[in-house]
Protein backbone atom coordinates (compact mmCIF):
# COMPACT_ATOMS: atom_id res chain seq x y z
CA UNK A 1 0.00 0.00 0.00
CA UNK A 2 1.32 3.41 -0.87
CA UNK A 3 0.42 6.76 0.62
CA UNK A 4 0.94 10.40 -0.25
CA UNK A 5 2.00 13.12 2.15
CA UNK A 6 -1.60 13.88 3.07
CA UNK A 7 -2.26 10.38 4.40
CA UNK A 8 -2.69 10.32 8.17
CA UNK A 9 -0.67 8.53 10.78
CA UNK A 10 -2.67 5.88 12.63
CA UNK A 11 -1.81 6.01 16.34
CA UNK A 12 -3.16 3.01 18.23
CA UNK A 13 -3.27 2.80 22.00
CA UNK A 14 -3.44 -0.84 23.04
CA UNK A 15 -5.56 -2.01 25.96
CA UNK A 16 -8.67 -3.89 27.00
CA UNK A 17 -12.13 -2.29 26.78
CA UNK A 18 -14.37 -1.59 29.74
CA UNK A 19 -14.09 0.20 33.09
CA UNK A 20 -12.80 -2.87 34.89
CA UNK A 21 -9.54 -2.73 32.91
CA UNK A 22 -9.17 1.05 32.65
CA UNK A 23 -6.42 1.53 35.26
CA UNK A 24 -4.53 -1.73 34.52
CA UNK A 25 -0.85 -1.68 33.57
CA UNK A 26 -1.89 -3.40 30.32
CA UNK A 27 -4.01 -0.34 29.44
CA UNK A 28 -1.31 2.30 29.47
CA UNK A 29 -1.64 2.56 25.68
CA UNK A 30 -5.26 3.69 26.16
CA UNK A 31 -4.08 6.25 28.73
CA UNK A 32 -1.62 7.77 26.25
CA UNK A 33 -4.28 7.79 23.50
CA UNK A 34 -6.72 9.56 25.84
CA UNK A 35 -4.14 12.26 26.60
CA UNK A 36 -3.42 12.78 22.90
CA UNK A 37 -7.17 13.10 22.32
CA UNK A 38 -7.32 15.79 25.02
CA UNK A 39 -4.47 17.64 23.29
CA UNK A 40 -6.38 17.54 20.00
CA UNK A 41 -9.49 18.70 21.82
CA UNK A 42 -11.83 15.95 20.68
CA UNK A 43 -13.46 12.79 21.93
CA UNK A 44 -13.41 9.23 20.67
CA UNK A 45 -16.34 7.93 18.63
CA UNK A 46 -17.25 4.49 17.34
CA UNK A 47 -15.57 3.83 13.97
CA UNK A 48 -18.33 2.59 11.70
CA UNK A 49 -17.89 -1.11 11.11
CA UNK A 50 -14.45 -1.28 12.72
CA UNK A 51 -14.19 -2.54 16.28
CA UNK A 52 -12.54 0.63 17.53
CA UNK A 53 -13.03 4.09 18.95
CA UNK A 54 -11.39 6.75 16.78
CA UNK A 55 -10.64 10.47 16.70
CA UNK A 56 -9.33 12.34 13.66
CA UNK A 57 -7.32 15.52 14.11
CA UNK A 58 -3.89 17.12 13.91
CA UNK A 59 -0.91 16.94 16.24
CA UNK A 60 1.87 19.46 16.50
CA UNK A 61 2.18 23.20 15.97
CA UNK A 62 -0.39 24.99 13.85
CA UNK A 63 0.55 25.22 10.19
CA UNK A 64 2.69 23.02 7.94
CA UNK A 65 4.51 21.45 10.90
CA UNK A 66 1.40 19.65 12.12
CA UNK A 67 0.51 16.10 11.12
CA UNK A 68 -2.87 14.59 10.33
CA UNK A 69 -3.53 11.68 12.66
CA UNK A 70 -6.18 9.13 13.47
CA UNK A 71 -6.12 8.10 17.13
CA UNK A 72 -7.60 4.69 17.80
CA UNK A 73 -8.46 2.44 20.72
CA UNK A 74 -9.54 -1.05 19.61
CA UNK A 75 -12.84 -2.17 21.18
CA UNK A 76 -11.79 -5.80 20.99
CA UNK A 77 -9.76 -7.42 23.72
CA UNK A 78 -6.00 -6.98 23.57
CA UNK A 79 -5.25 -10.35 21.97
CA UNK A 80 -7.60 -9.51 19.05
CA UNK A 81 -6.20 -6.03 18.28
CA UNK A 82 -4.95 -6.95 14.81
CA UNK A 83 -8.40 -7.15 13.20
CA UNK A 84 -9.56 -3.65 14.22
CA UNK A 85 -6.17 -2.07 13.44
CA UNK A 86 -5.86 -3.66 9.99
CA UNK A 87 -9.45 -2.59 9.25
CA UNK A 88 -8.61 1.01 10.13
CA UNK A 89 -5.39 0.81 8.11
CA UNK A 90 -7.37 -0.23 5.03
CA UNK A 91 -10.20 2.29 5.58
CA UNK A 92 -7.84 5.26 5.98
CA UNK A 93 -5.39 3.94 3.35
CA UNK A 94 -2.45 4.15 5.75
CA UNK A 95 0.85 2.48 4.99
CA UNK A 96 1.83 0.04 7.76
CA UNK A 97 4.97 2.11 8.44
CA UNK A 98 2.69 5.04 9.41
CA UNK A 99 1.07 3.04 12.21
CA UNK A 100 2.24 3.63 15.79
CA UNK A 101 1.31 1.12 18.49
CA UNK A 102 1.59 2.44 22.06
CA UNK A 103 1.85 -0.44 24.51
CA UNK A 104 3.08 -1.67 27.88
CA UNK A 105 6.50 -3.35 27.98
CA UNK A 106 7.60 -5.80 30.69
CA UNK A 107 11.29 -5.68 29.78
CA UNK A 108 11.68 -1.96 30.52
CA UNK A 109 11.80 -0.34 33.94
CA UNK A 110 8.67 1.49 35.00
CA UNK A 111 8.28 4.72 33.01
CA UNK A 112 11.15 4.05 30.59
CA UNK A 113 10.39 4.50 26.89
CA UNK A 114 11.76 2.88 23.74
CA UNK A 115 10.76 3.81 20.21
CA UNK A 116 11.31 1.42 17.33
CA UNK A 117 10.15 0.36 13.88
CA UNK A 118 9.45 -3.33 13.35
CA UNK A 119 10.73 -6.21 15.42
CA UNK A 120 9.22 -9.05 17.39
CA UNK A 121 6.27 -9.06 19.77
CA UNK A 122 8.22 -10.08 22.90
CA UNK A 123 5.22 -12.12 24.05
CA UNK A 124 2.86 -9.14 23.96
CA UNK A 125 -0.53 -10.42 22.77
CA UNK A 126 -1.63 -7.11 21.25
CA UNK A 127 1.52 -6.87 19.12
CA UNK A 128 1.28 -10.57 18.26
CA UNK A 129 -2.22 -10.03 16.88
CA UNK A 130 -1.21 -6.88 14.95
CA UNK A 131 1.82 -8.59 13.43
CA UNK A 132 -0.25 -11.60 12.40
CA UNK A 133 -2.72 -9.27 10.65
CA UNK A 134 -0.28 -6.83 9.02
CA UNK A 135 3.31 -7.95 9.38
CA UNK A 136 5.82 -6.40 11.82
CA UNK A 137 6.74 -3.19 10.00
CA UNK A 138 4.89 -0.68 12.18
CA UNK A 139 6.25 1.71 14.81
CA UNK A 140 6.07 0.96 18.52
CA UNK A 141 6.25 3.26 21.51
CA UNK A 142 7.10 0.88 24.33
CA UNK A 143 6.13 2.08 27.82
CA UNK A 144 8.00 0.28 30.59
CA UNK A 145 5.97 -1.34 33.36
CA UNK A 146 8.75 -3.49 34.81
CA UNK A 147 8.62 -7.15 35.77
CA UNK A 148 6.19 -8.75 38.25
CA UNK A 149 7.48 -9.01 41.81
CA UNK A 150 8.30 -12.37 43.35
CA UNK A 151 6.43 -15.25 41.79
CA UNK A 152 3.47 -13.26 40.50
CA UNK A 153 2.35 -14.47 37.08
CA UNK A 154 2.81 -12.05 34.18
CA UNK A 155 -0.91 -12.20 33.28
CA UNK A 156 -1.88 -11.25 36.84
CA UNK A 157 0.67 -8.42 36.93
CA UNK A 158 -0.36 -6.72 33.68
CA UNK A 159 -4.07 -6.96 34.57
CA UNK A 160 -3.56 -5.23 37.93
CA UNK A 161 -3.77 -1.47 38.42
CA UNK A 162 -0.58 0.51 38.86
CA UNK A 163 0.55 0.54 42.50
CA UNK A 164 -0.03 3.58 44.69
CA UNK A 165 3.67 4.51 44.46
CA UNK A 166 3.63 4.11 40.66
CA UNK A 167 0.50 6.26 40.37
CA UNK A 168 2.39 9.20 41.87
CA UNK A 169 4.49 9.39 38.68
CA UNK A 170 2.03 7.91 36.19
CA UNK A 171 0.67 11.21 34.86
CA UNK A 172 4.21 12.44 34.22
CA UNK A 173 5.22 9.26 32.37
CA UNK A 174 2.01 9.17 30.30
CA UNK A 175 2.59 12.82 29.35
CA UNK A 176 6.16 12.01 28.31
CA UNK A 177 4.96 9.06 26.21
CA UNK A 178 2.43 11.30 24.47
CA UNK A 179 5.24 13.77 23.76
CA UNK A 180 7.26 10.89 22.28
CA UNK A 181 4.40 9.94 19.95
CA UNK A 182 4.11 13.55 18.76
CA UNK A 183 7.86 13.74 18.18
CA UNK A 184 7.82 10.48 16.24
CA UNK A 185 5.13 11.58 13.78
CA UNK A 186 6.42 15.16 13.42
CA UNK A 187 10.22 14.82 13.58
CA UNK A 188 10.78 11.18 12.63
CA UNK A 189 11.97 8.12 14.51
CA UNK A 190 15.65 8.96 14.91
CA UNK A 191 15.08 12.47 16.25
CA UNK A 192 12.41 11.21 18.62
CA UNK A 193 14.66 8.44 19.90
CA UNK A 194 17.43 10.91 20.68
CA UNK A 195 15.10 12.71 23.06
CA UNK A 196 12.84 10.00 24.48
CA UNK A 197 14.63 6.63 24.47
CA UNK A 198 15.53 5.95 28.08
Amino acid sequence: MTTDGSAPWLIVGLGNPGPGYAANRHNVGFMVADLLAARIGGSFKRAGKAQAQVLEGRLGPMGPGSRRVVLAKPSSFMNLSGGPVSGLRDFYKVDTARIVAVHDELDLDYGALRLKLGGGDNGHNGLKSMTKAMGPDYHRVRFGIGRPPGRMQVADFVLKDFSSSERKELDYFVDRAADAVEALVIEGLERARETYDS
